[in-house]
């Protein structure tokens, strides 16, 4: 008979309560903590108030009840090393940690980061350039280059909030400068300006240990606030799976041009 396992699963979104649905009906499953979790995880495992940045605490939690496996939900707490803190941490790092090491979360973690790994990678992307405060001219010349509408992402982690596409140069402008301004903190210090690409979005997701990778069912978000895909981002207003147009000859392209140069 397999061991059962004590889960601790990191964050408060709607991520969460997804996986937490779903961890929850594993039969492998003992006892499934989310941290801090939110009203909709409750119903599916024991919410614990624990930041997910505080490592130290999260540790001591995974000590003292006999946590198997540490899954982590936000992206905050990766780019910020808490795989890498577990593993050279001889008190936690026999716990499997499901979540890249602070390198591998620098895709996610800044735009600019991505952007010339994937050109150095040969991995399909909107030509961009990157810029700060200190070359704000040069930023606004570029955008004068560029067909409407704009795309402007902050570099760094946003929640989600971080990417505005605007119809007018003179949206732009303004755009630019409130995120150089501070707007997002840190994260809008630098600021990816790229072309804007029409077309359909989905999101792709791989199970990965470096080496081998298992791809998951793809879903599409849908980010705007507004009735009828209107207003600005947020991180996500909700997500449908599996998505129409993936079909088999789609996949196949996703898999040879992104997923394995990535890998």
């Amino acid at each position: 008979m397999e061991k059962k396992l004590n889960v601790l699963l990191l964050g408060s979104g709607g991520r969460e309560h997804a996986l937490a649905w779903k961890i929850s009906q594993s039969p492998l499953l003992e006892k499934l903590f989310i941290a801090p979790g939110n009203p909709g995880t409750a119903h599916h495992g024991q919410n614990v108030q624990l930041n997910p940045l505080d490592f130290d605490g999260v540790k001591q939690f995974c000590m003292h009840n006999p946590i198997d496996i540490l899954i982590v939900g936000p992206e905050e707490p990766l780019v910020k090393g808490i795989h890498d803190s577990f593993l050279t941490d001889s008190r936690v790092n026999h716990i499997p940690v499901i979540g890249p090491r602070k390198s591998g979360a620098m895709l996610e973690g800044s735009k600019d980061f991505a952007k010339a790994f994937m050109l150095r990678h040969g991995i399909p992307t909107a030509q961009y350039k990157t810029f700060t405060a200190q070359t704000l001219n040069q930023a606004k010349d570029f955008l004068g280059t560029l067909k409407p509408p704009f795309v402007l992402k902050a570099d760094g982690l946003a929640a989600g909030k971080g990417v505005v596409i605007v119809p007018t140069l003179a949206e732009a402008y303004q755009n630019l400068e409130e995120f150089f301004a501070g707007k997002f903190g840190e994260a809008s210090q630098k600021v990816v300006i790229e072309e804007f690409l029409s077309g359909i979005e989905l999101s792709v997701f791989v199970l990965t240990d470096g080496k081998s990778y298992i791809i998951l069912p793809e879903a599409k978000d849908y980010k705007r606030v507004g009735e009828g895909d209107t207003g600005p981002n947020t991180g996500g207003m909700g997500a449908v799976s599996p998505v129409p147009f993936a079909n088999r000859v789609f996949m196949q392209k996703v898999e040879d041009r992104i997923v394995k140069p990535t890998i």
